[in-house]
């Protein structure tokens, strides 16, 4: 079964090392993470993708709260979300084989970011499936890969904001009904 983790954790030195450190001893491999600023100042969101039973990824969430600087966990490999992945693929193509290399870009809906005299660089967002499509049929092809760059697995929840998320926004609290709408335009009811 696979596990997504969003946790948000301090934003200091030595934090990824020991969540990192908690799937080594628990000798569990991580397949995807990714770590980014947040909405908040001075917490990063950390999204890791594992494979695990159910008992373990419990264990797993239930380990990452105990750890030093782990703020929030979130389990959300079952709960609807967006998940997006972003590739860099460099190619090998020559004046005569970039129309093809376009062609396929246009039809994965990805986009040429840099051209060079013998190669050039594709960028494309998407789920992982729709990546290693793209990857595939450059292989069959005349191009030849020369480099692939991928950031991981970045998800968040649809339509459901954490507490953390809604203490940030005010929602819920009787100081968000107190304070004045953002730019001095009152909020319809």
């Amino acid at each position: 079964m696979m596990h997504t983790f969003v946790a948000y954790v301090e934003d200091l030195p030595g934090v990824l090392t020991r969540v990192a450190s908690l799937f080594r001893r628990l000798n569990i491999n991580i397949h995807s993470l990714t770590v980014g600023r947040s909405e908040q100042a001075g917490l990063s969101r950390m999204t890791v993708v594992c494979e695990a039973s159910a008992e373990a990824g419990h264990r797993i969430q239930a380990s990452l709260y105990k750890l030093e600087n782990v703020v929030e966990v979130d389990d959300i490999a079952q709960a609807p979300s967006v998940t997006r992945e972003l590739a860099l693929i460099k190619v090998a193509a020559t004046p005569r084989s970039r129309s093809q290399v376009f062609e396929l870009v246009e039809v994965f809906r990805a986009r040429i970011v840099d051209l060079a005299p013998e190669s050039l660089t594709i960028e494309m967002t998407g789920v992982e499936s729709k990546i290693e499509g793209l990857i595939q049929v450059l292989n069959e092809g005349e191009e030849r890969i020369l480099e692939i760059c991928r950031s991981g697995k970045l998800t968040m929840r649809r339509g459901h904001h954490t507490s953390g998320v809604l203490k940030a926004m005010n929602v819920g609290t009787d100081e968000a009904k107190e304070e004045p709408a953002v730019d001095g335009v009152a909020e319809p009811e």
